[in-house]
């Protein structure tokens, strides 16, 4: 009775200590990493919180674009550092739910040695079509691609890249033969869909905006549930005629998995914290990032079932492992 009584005392201080250690985080340096270059969301999210975490806590955070493999180098790093609340990880959800099925290299289990604690923000996709095309609802490109398959093309930052599994997701529900054009990145994309050289792509508003106001292109359709704010006149997937079509690049804050749950939860309030500043928000709307509240036991759960999803997506896109 004394020793299971000296244990249970034990626990409790342990526990104790280790909510204390957290409520003091950051203690020490942090560092986030995110696995692509500067410019991009990932990036954004990335010095976002770091100036948050710098000018809140008075402690520096800084980043550390480790680039390589679709941000698989990046997040290897993360998955591999000591759980200790000093590396932190910005992840796309391409690098926790696609790579994984199109990557026959990975270096760490994605959904073992990485701990989802903070959603930050996602961009939802649209599907544009250039104006070339004598088309202006999804219905009536629709009718013409099954008229003549295999002659409408889409352009997608590469095999294997959100961009290209949204389109082909998408050419797949709408029961369409159209043709993928890969490019290294989505910029070279775009400045071909302007010229008319190739007629669809998949992206985000903040891709979109200088082609709408050149004229140059139009939107069929958001890949989302509800109509957006900035997009008010875009009908849904739904809407459109194409229900359950749902696609967004996301982004969020991970960790080593082991990092004790007190200090996982004063990260994602701190991470909360940076969302509600107007400067962030506004950072976040010129990328064309929706904010994502969530619980960090949601987030966890949405992962998941992530997860799950983009694994069919990838067997029905067909794509090898490479």
């Amino acid at each position: 009775m004394r020793l299971r009584t000296a244990l249970a005392a034990l626990g409790l201080l342990a526990a104790l200590g280790s909510a204390a250690h957290a409520q003091e985080w950051p203690s020490k340096p942090i560092k986030i990493i995110t696995g692509f270059a500067a410019g991009g969301i990932g990036d954004l999210g990335a010095r976002l919180l770091a100036d948050h975490i710098t000018r809140t806590t008075g402690q520096q955070a800084v980043v550390e674009n480790r680039t390589g493999a679709a941000g698989t180098l990046g997040m290897d790093a993360v998955a591999k550092a000591a759980p200790d609340g000093t590396t932190l990880g910005l992840a796309l959800n391409g690098n926790l739910v696609i790579n994984p099925f199109i990557q026959k290299q990975m270096p760490f289990d994605a959904m073992k040695d990485l701990v989802p604690v903070a959603a930050i923000g996602d961009a939802p996709q649209m599907i544009a079509l250039s104006t070339e095309v004598q088309a202006r609802t999804f219905k009536e490109f629709q009718a013409l691609a099954k008229e003549k398959p295999g002659t409408y093309s889409y352009g997608s930052a590469g095999v294997g890249s959100l961009p290209h599994l949204s389109m082909a997701e998408f050419a797949r529900m709408a029961g369409l033969d159209l043709v993928h054009v890969p490019y290294r990145g989505n910029a070279p994309a775009m400045t071909d869909l302007l010229a008319g050289r190739i007629q669809l792509i998949s992206a985000s508003i903040g891709t979109f905006r200088a082609g709408l106001e050149a004229g140059k292109l139009r939107i069929l359709l958001t890949a989302t549930r509800n109509r957006l704010p900035y997009s008010p006149d875009v009908p849904t997937a739904a809407e459109a005629g194409l229900p359950g079509y749902l696609m967004s690049v996301w982004i969020g804050v991970v960790a080593p998995a082991g990092t004790p749950a007190p200090m996982l939860d004063r990260i994602h309030a701190v991470t909360q914290d940076m969302m509600k500043e107007q400067a962030a928000k506004n950072a976040m709307s010129g990328a064309g990032l929706d904010p994502m509240p969530m619980s960090r036991a949601e987030f966890t759960e949405f992962v998941k079932a992530d997860h799950a999803r983009w694994e069919t997506i990838v067997k029905n896109a067909g794509v090898p492992k490479e």
